[in-house]
């Protein structure tokens, strides 16, 4: 069964810890590529770009469990609101537990989304099935008690998914978000401009980046600053939800 790790991510997982390369050297050994994604049933059910014929872009923001506190940008989060950017947030469930009161501000923006992005963030092609229902359940089971959120959009952690996961997501009625475009914010080797000249380089129509918000990115707000005062004018081009994104159409001449 094919094992896929979205493109981009893996360098950035390689230098975390003894597990992550443990798990570099497990992908070696079964000759899973990160930079392609074989094909395989239930692909098509995953998406990883809007339609190229929209002008916009999706900014989505990964908040994954973290250590050290406070695990939230709040600076990036004011700018966000600051200047009515609209943006896409994948939550995970430990997250969201230590988080409430930073998931429940994030809820009252009204050009904010919220999907889900497992419980633990846990490595899901390592689960068995019921495994994956459950790390991939519980999270959307606490948005709906907790928050009285539907959070219909998922994203698995680190990118990586198997046909397994596919399937899951497919029964809980989600939609599988994944992205074309890796900003790399969360290495802390990456100056800014680099990341920006990553991130600029590569935009096109229907794009969606993936960011985060919990405080890994150290210069992920100056980064965003840059790409609504310059880069996104420039290229005509505007910022929206995933959700709007994906029901883009081409503007009527």
């Amino acid at each position: 069964m094919p094992w896929i790790v979205a493109s981009g991510i893996l360098p950035l997982m390689q230098s975390a810890n003894w597990y992550r390369i443990g798990l570099v050297i497990l992908l070696i050994l079964t000759g899973v590529s990160a930079s392609a994604h074989p094909i395989h049933a239930g692909q098509s059910d995953v998406i990883t770009s809007g339609p190229p014929s929209c002008r916009s872009i999706a900014l989505t923001f990964d908040l994954c469990p973290v250590r050290a506190k406070p695990g939230f940008d709040a600076a990036l989060i004011d700018y966000l609101k600051a200047r009515e950017i609209p943006a896409t947030f994948f939550v995970s469930g430990r997250w969201a537990e230590q988080h409430q009161e930073d998931v429940r501000a994030l809820q009252a923006v009204p050009f904010f989304e919220i999907g889900t992005h497992g419980e633990d963030h846990a490595h899901l092609p390592l689960l068995d099935e019921p495994g994956q229902q459950a790390e991939i359940s519980r999270a959307v089971s606490l948005m709906r008690s907790r928050y009285h959120l539907s959070a219909g959009l998922f994203r698995p952690p680190y990118g990586e998914y198997d046909d397994v996961t596919v399937r899951v997501v497919k029964s809980l009625g989600l939609q599988f978000i994944l992205w074309n475009l890796v900003s790399g914010d969360p290495d802390p080797t990456l100056p800014a401009d680099a990341i920006l000249d990553r991130v600029a380089r590569r935009l096109r129509p229907g794009s969606i980046v993936v960011f985060h918000a919990n405080g890994k990115g150290k210069h992920t707000r100056e980064v965003i600053q840059a790409l609504d005062e310059t880069v996104l004018p420039r290229a005509q081009l505007r910022a929206v939800t995933v959700t709007e994104l994906l029901t883009c159409r081409k503007p009527t001449p």
